[in-house]
């Protein structure tokens, strides 16, 4: 397996001259020699800590031995250097033990951790949003006592929705709440249930760990108006913040799957016995509010699994590639790279890694705008943004990001069929992507029935009318241009269709969004950075994008416009 070389050049570079880290509003100063540091510090913890546990995590797996989760060997130790070193704390306020600093930076360190070892970083990536939705709805008691341990590393956070008979549609879930009270606990409520699919929902790397549950509440309306947010640690947590009597809360089983073998992804009982303690979050009835603000959190951050397992898929079929001899060129031996097939491969996937990169970043720097700017007019603005690129983040880079692992096997020959090579991995784990925080046909559609109606249909054209305002190179403008109009076009259309019309086509519409950001992006990168030894190579790589990987996606307008499609029998079940 090739091993993992940070990225620091360009992540600097996108931080620089697309994002502006050192313009972001923020609670904590922070100037460039920081930030240099805090990349560096990243990609040392990544390239010597958590990479080299990838592969082994992979074979090993995680067990469950008497109710207890064994996480693969190196990950416990691994996982407490990373709450030693305060990487959990990045973002958080200090008065809870954090750092204060820009969700955009903890972005950029976490496309290193997520190439590293995604399997690793998936608890991290939960345990952030379990924390934003405590600090967002929890009250001042349940701040206090979560919140610290949490941002410490000492304890985890899990995300616990789906149930057997409750896929997508949360607003099925049987789970029950019963309102309880006791002299030692005090008001609580007693959970009953299953929930499945829960990554590290229980796990050896942490005291404890904070599970944020949806059930439901005796007499509550039907469907997911009726579904309330419930804390349930593993551990009780005694009133000076030490841990006492353990939940009535345990894993039957571990899912067999088809990758990230080294993430525990569990099958959770709650109440075998006495039922489960939990502590409502938020308001009753409002739970898939305050859930919201942990899964749209977790969407961003999916978004950013897909850029790191896409570099590193990446980085394995470029050294493949450099270093096997196959064939020959001009009568003498050729490597793969030196076929033309195998270059347009890999400049296909520079490209798009650049692109995906760059989106993301460029998504979590509006997430630093709402939260810190002084005008509540440019707060209210990038919210706004927030949600608009939030779909197109997770679907789209998640969606390029298994595209792009399986090149990476191609380009390997059948050798990338081999797990030896790491290059079987990176595809297996990638293939969750698409998956996770609710399907990216799920996202697509959020985009085209929910965002693009908000603010009366306004977002997606503050973002076009600034595309057309960026500096770009003059000759990526022509095709930039024609590109950026048949979006306009197709996003018209849209929004004079009915619900069900935009259905049918919101994953091409989705996908040309993405496609247009991603090249804009790109050329503005070369246009502004073109003085930056970091970005020598973005000339190339933007015109590679624009004139190769561009013009296709332009043709997905027309099949917006031609709305809904005729349905097969086949499928209909009308034989």
């Amino acid at each position: 397996m090739t091993p993992y070389q940070a990225p620091i050049d360009q992540l600097g570079f996108v931080l620089d001259h697309l994002v502006g880290i050192d313009r972001l509003p923020k609670a904590a100063p922070l100037d460039a020699d920081e930030v240099a540091m805090i990349l560096g510090e990243a990609a040392r913890f990544a390239e010597t800590v958590q990479a080299p546990l990838n592969a082994t995590g992979d074979r090993a797996g995680a067990v469950l031995e008497n109710g207890i989760v064994r996480t693969a060997p190196g990950f416990r130790d691994a996982f407490r250097r990373f709450g030693e070193a305060g990487w959990m704390g990045l973002v958080f306020p200090e008065q809870y033990g954090g750092q204060a600093l820009p969700w955009t930076l903890n972005a950029a360190v976490g496309e290193l951790w997520n190439a590293a070892n995604m399997t690793l970083q998936l608890c991290p990536l939960l345990t952030q949003g379990a924390v934003e939705a405590l600090l967002h709805h929890g009250t001042d008691v349940q701040k206090t006592t979560y919140v610290p341990p949490m941002v410490a590393g000492r304890w985890t956070g899990a995300m616990c929705l789906t149930e057997a008979a409750a896929g997508s549609d949360l607003g099925a879930i049987r789970t029950t709440a019963r309102p309880a009270d006791d002299p030692l606990i005090g008001p609580h409520h007693r959970l009953r249930g299953q929930k499945i699919y829960i990554t590290f929902g229980e796990h050896d790397m942490a005291e404890n760990i904070v599970q944020l549950v949806l059930a439901r509440l005796e007499g509550a309306p039907p469907g997911p108006k009726g579904i309330s947010l419930f804390i349930v640690p593993k551990f009780l947590v005694d009133p000076d913040g030490s841990l006492g009597a353990r939940n009535d809360v345990r894993c039957l089983k571990l899912e067999e799957k088809l990758g990230i073998n080294a993430s525990p992804t569990c099958v959770m009982s709650y109440g075998d016995d006495t039922g489960a303690v939990g502590f409502m979050l938020g308001q009753p009835n409002r739970g898939l509010a305050a859930m919201f603000t942990m899964m749209n959190n977790a969407r961003l951050a999916v978004g950013l699994e897909g850029v790191g397992l896409a570099e590193r898929a990446y980085q394995g079929a470029k050294a493949h590639a450099q270093e096997r001899v196959q064939g020959k060129r001009d009568g003498r031996p050729a490597r793969l790279v030196d076929h033309s097939d195998i270059q347009r491969q890999l400049s296909a996937m520079q490209a798009e890694i650049a692109a995906m990169r760059a989106l993301c970043l460029t998504a979590f720097a509006a997430v630093d705008t709402a939260s810190h700017h002084a005008d509540p007019d440019e707060r209210a603005a990038a919210s706004g943004r927030v949600a608009l690129l939030t779909p197109i983040v997770k679907a789209w880079c998640t969606d390029r990001a298994i595209a792009i692992a399986s090149d990476a096997i191609q380009v390997h020959g059948g050798m990338g069929y081999i797990e030896a090579t790491g290059a079987a991995q990176h595809y297996r784990d990638a293939r969750i992507l698409s998956i996770y925080e609710g399907t990216n046909g799920i996202q697509a559609q959020d985009l085209v029935c929910r965002k693009l109606t908000l603010e009366d249909g306004q977002l997606p054209w503050r973002l076009f009318a600034e595309l057309r305002q960026w500096p770009v190179e003059a000759a990526r403008r022509p095709k930039l241009d024609q590109a950026l109009t048949a979006l306009e076009r197709a996003t018209r259309h849209l929004q004079g269709q009915p619900a069900e019309g935009r259905e049918a086509v919101a994953v091409p519409y989705l996908e040309l969004v993405g496609r247009v950001l991603g090249g804009f992006l790109l050329a503005k990168g070369a246009a502004v950075g073109r003085n930056d030894p970091r970005g020598a190579a973005w000339p190339g790589v933007a015109r590679f994008y624009v004139d190769r990987l561009l013009p296709p996606a332009v043709a997905l307008a027309e099949v917006v416009e031609a709305g809904p499609f005729p349905v097969c029998s086949a499928v209909s079940g009308n034989t």
